[in-house]
């Protein structure tokens, strides 16, 4: 299920008409434009002028910004003489939030994780979720009854396996695509090349699925979101009732900003 059928089912959030924002992650640039609760427009891989341009012709009243990159302050800078309202940069050890953070080390926690687990709680009320963010890392994380986000774990993503089988190894060559998204990966692979590709994408996969299992036992009933750039892919791969949800960065951004302001 996408997050614009879950959306026709949610009210509206009176006194916000139109927000940004703004998700600076460690591949690339996302933006998000709210119309109250509804997502209308959004966009990755942007550039600084891109980001501008879309902000001159949007005309958000209110922004959110975050980043597990570069600093969010500089792209907050940016953004307040567009924007005449709040320019909120989202700091998860500091900035209030909508739920409860149990995180032991908030200040090294990433914002996407934290912003993550605010939309899976927003559109999944009162429910145990894992949210599997399959990115440059693959991240799961748990929140915990609808309002409490506990932590998971990080673990290096497909393109980054790829990558560290290559750069550290004297001979292997890199393998630099993913296989269609539907495309089967055979268990043993008949070459060095295929044998590589088994091994990431049936290794992450049997990593998720075992994750995914374990939570399971703890949290009979648990709701599975998955998000990020490789969602689609680890969907085709894995079993059960799940909710594939892109933007879910960007809807917990944009719920933090409402909480934010409201408050």
């Amino acid at each position: 299920m996408s997050f614009r059928h879950l959306t026709i089912l949610l009210p509206l959030t009176a006194g916000l008409v139109r927000t940004l924002a703004l998700d600076i992650g460690n591949t690339a640039v996302k933006y998000g434009c709210f119309e109250a609760d509804v997502l209308v427009e959004s966009a990755t891989g942007q550039t600084p002028e891109q980001v501008r341009a879309a902000v001159a012709r949007l005309r958000p009243e209110h922004g959110v910004v975050a980043s597990v990159a570069e600093p969010a302050a500089a792209w907050a800078t940016e953004l307040r003489p567009q924007i005449p309202g709040q320019v909120l940069e989202f700091a998860p050890a500091t900035t209030p939030l909508p739920i409860a953070n149990a995180y032991a080390t908030p200040h090294t926690l990433g914002a996407d994780r934290l912003a993550a687990a605010v939309g899976a709680a927003w559109l999944l009320p009162g429910r145990n979720v894992v949210i599997v963010d399959a990115g440059t890392a693959i991240k799961c994380d748990l929140v915990e009854g609808g309002h409490t986000f506990r932590g998971g774990s990080i673990a290096p993503g497909l393109a980054m396996r790829f990558q560290a089988l290559h750069t550290f190894t004297g001979r292997l060559p890199l393998v630099s695509h993913l296989p269609n998204v539907e495309a089967s990966v055979p268990l043993t692979g008949t070459d060095t090349e295929s044998a590589i590709r088994s091994g990431v994408v049936n290794g992450a996969v049997a990593e998720v699925r075992g994750l995914l299992a374990d939570y399971e036992a703890q949290y009979p009933g648990l709701a599975v979101v998955l998000a990020g750039g490789d969602a689609a892919f680890f969907r085709a791969r894995l079993k059960g009732p799940i909710f594939v949800i892109p933007e879910l960065v960007l809807i917990g951004l944009h719920r933090i900003l409402v909480h934010h302001v409201s408050t």
